[in-house]
């Protein structure tokens, strides 16, 4: 009669994984967030409705988004450039340009957006000939946009950079051989599979956009209707002890963001069943 056991697994089994994943997200991430919605839902949708449409609130929001969509958007183009630079050249100092691509993840968000109010500023190295060209980036809406620029780039490099040093040249090889352009050959063979991982940059730089607070708080000037976002509105109602405020503004950042990102991994989902 043979016995046959079952070979003990190093690592632990499903439920004790699926239970600490379980228990780490909810005290992370549900709790916080659930803990959002019901103290905005105890405001009542009246009061909720007034707080979360006031005009000051509305351009704050107006702001965030649409700077967040419009650094993301620059990063998909730029970020996708520097990947397809670093993985498909070699030339002197590439590591180093490898290297402060990340630059933005190890740096502080304040020092940041200090270091970038003071190269923009109208006295700086570079607001200085801007300024001169007509053009004023620090204290406005287009000082927000370089300053989520910068934040999230290492977003989208890193998204795509892996994808492209597993791509197969040998296809590439392929089309060129059958008569295909180096448009074709790009738009046909190389963008479709690079498709998912821009999605995904694009998810993951937006989604910092939305909640990047000291890079931006410097170098916006912060003022009211004009280059005042929506986080910074929050952490001023606070200190104002404005706490339904503050939770109306959150709840519509986390509906709107949930909205969002919901519609682009739709979109990463349904690319990759064309991909396949």
């Amino acid at each position: 009669m043979k016995f046959y056991w079952k070979k003990k697994s190093i690592l632990p089994g499903f439920g004790a994984s699926m239970g600490l994943t379980l228990a780490y997200i909810s005290l992370l991430v549900f709790l916080p967030l659930s803990a959002a919605i019901v103290k905005s839902a105890e405001l009542g949708a009246e009061a909720f409705w007034r707080l979360a449409s006031d005009p000051r609130v509305m351009a704050s929001f107006r702001l965030t988004f649409g700077a967040s969509f419009g650094a993301a958007l620059v990063n998909v183009v730029f970020g996708t450039l520097t990947a397809w630079v670093l993985v498909r050249y070699t030339f002197p100092g590439k590591k180093i340009i490898d290297a402060l691509v990340d630059l933005p993840f190890a740096l502080p968000t304040a020092v940041s957006g200090i270091t970038l109010t003071a190269l923009y500023a109208p006295n700086g190295w570079l607001g200085k000939p801007l300024a001169a060209a007509g053009i004023k980036v620090a204290y406005t809406p287009l000082g927000i946009v370089m300053a989520l620029i910068f934040t999230s780039l290492p977003f989208v490099v890193r998204s795509v950079q892996p994808v492209l040093e597993d791509l197969d040249r040998e296809v590439e090889e392929a089309a060129s051989g059958l008569g295909a352009t180096r448009w074709q050959t790009f738009t046909l063979v190389i963008f479709p599979s690079l498709r998912p991982a821009i999605l995904a940059g694009f998810t993951m730089a937006f989604a910092r956009c939305l909640g990047e607070y000291g890079s931006v708080v410097f170098i916006a000037g912060n003022m009211p209707m004009v280059t005042e976002i929506a986080p910074l509105l929050i952490v001023t109602k606070l200190e104002q002890y404005d706490y339904a405020g503050a939770t109306a503004i959150a709840a519509v950042m986390l509906a709107i963001s949930f909205v969002f990102l919901l519609a682009i991994n739709l979109l990463q989902r349904q690319s990759r069943r064309y991909e396949l």
